[in-house]
This record gives C-alpha cells, sequence and structure tokens, in this order.
C-alpha cells in the first residue's frame, strides 16, 4: 500500500490536464525563487502567487496553505529525483558492479549539486513538516530499482542483497545531505564523491567476497 500523506498537507486537488501541470510548475518555481529570496520563515502563499503571476485564489485551489506547498513542493522534487535514479538503474542493468556504484552515486550527486542552493533550502523548508510519507513513497521507488540493478551484476553476487543495498543507499544519501549541511566548498565536495565511490566499492568487495566464501 502506498504511504498517504498527512491529510492537512495533502493538495486539494491534482492537475489533470497539460496546462494545469504548467501551471503547478510555474507555483513550484515561483516557491523556490521565493525560498532563495526570503527563506522558509518569510514565504508567504501571497509573495509565492505574486512571483508566479497567478491569483492567491489559483495557488489555495492546490495548496490551502505554505505547509500543503512546501510538502508538494519537495514531493515534486523527490519524484523527478526517482526518475533519474529509476533511468540509472534500467540503464546499467547487467553491468560489472563497481560500474553501477559509480553511475548510482554520480546520478545522486548531480542530482543534488545541479542546483546546490535550492537543494540547500529545499532541505530547511522540510524541517518542521511531517515528511514519513515523503520519504517512504521515494524509498519505495528508488529501493527496489537499485536492488534489482545490483541483482543483475554480471561478476557480484550477495547473499544479502537487502541489507546491502539498504547500506549502500544510507550511506550514499546520508553523506550527500552531510556536504550540504556542513556546506564544504566544491573542490571538496568533488573530493567526498571520489571517496564515496571508493568506500562503496570496498564494502562491496568484501561483501562479495564473503557471500562467495560462504557459497563454496
Amino acid at each position: 500500500m502506498a504511504p498517504t500523506p498527512p491529510t492537512h498537507l495533502t493538495p486539494r486537488k491534482q492537475p489533470r490536464q497539460a496546462r494545469a501541470t504548467v501551471t503547478l510548475n510555474i507555483i513550484f518555481e515561483a516557491t523556490i525563487q521565493v525560498l532563495l529570496a526570503v527563506g522558509p520563515r518569510r514565504l508567504t502563499t501571497t509573495r509565492v502567487a505574486e512571483r508566479a503571476g497567478v491569483s492567491v485564489g489559483t495557488l489555495y485551489q492546490y495548496f490551502p496553505h505554505k505547509q500543503a506547498l512546501f510538502y508538494g513542493l519537495n514531493q515534486h522534487y523527490l519524484n523527478a529525483l526517482a526518475e533519474k535514479i529509476e533511468y540509472t538503474c534500467r540503464t546499467l542493468h547487467g553491468a560489472p558492479i563497481g560500474q553501477m556504484v559509480e553511475a548510482l552515486v554520480t546520478t545522486y550527486w548531480n542530482a543534488k549539486t545541479e542546483r546546490a542552493d535550492v537543494t540547500r533550502v529545499l532541505y530547511r523548508s522540510v524541517v518542521e513538516l511531517d515528511n514519513e510519507s515523503l520519504i517512504e513513497a521515494f524509498a519505495g521507488r528508488v529501493d527496489p530499482a537499485t536492488a534489482e540493478m545490483f541483482a543483475s551484476a554480471s561478476d557480484a553476487t550477495f547473499t544479502d542483497l537487502s541489507i546491502v543495498n539498504l547500506t549502500l543507499l544510507t550511506t550514499i544519501f546520508g553523506t550527500v545531505r552531510s556536504v550540504f549541511e556542513r556546506n564544504l566548498p566544491a573542490d571538496d565536495g568533488r573530493a567526498v564523491q571520489k571517496q564515496l565511490i571508493l568506500m562503496c566499492n570496498s564494502y562491496l568487495g568484501l561483501v562479495r567476497s564473503a557471500s562467495d566464501h560462504r557459497s563454496k
């Protein structure tokens, strides 16, 4: 069963036509611009509507208050991120395990750093929200996609793939978030990215060796 968002954060309606989807995307981009300009505390739905060039009534058709807007924005962002990861996993099906790891880390890293200022402000916007259903929905897409990819590796098998997969994802996602929370310089961030790939591959080498040893 798919996770259900908290009732007070659920959008009042979903876009059903292309025009409505365009309007919603404009609202999301306007929300980002206002967040970047004044931060989450000073953001108001009136400011967002003005920035988007829509009426407050139009915005309220989707989001009754700014917490619902923050929830919708982060949901939109996570859906796009999940699509990128799923695409990478499909593309790397059957590849060597090292290539999979590098592609996964790079995909997630690039998605987060493409608009680094936006990533930072999104982290700030979700702090006071009940975002458990957001995380569950994201994991519900990413976890099976990466597990299926790793299961297809041409040069590795794992006794407990689910735990290996979970360990890798929490390590990758947690490391990237820490880079943003520490506001590391770009050069340090890139260095961490390379070390993260090395660390994941080293872990997989050890786990794979243990699995192969037990299977003999």
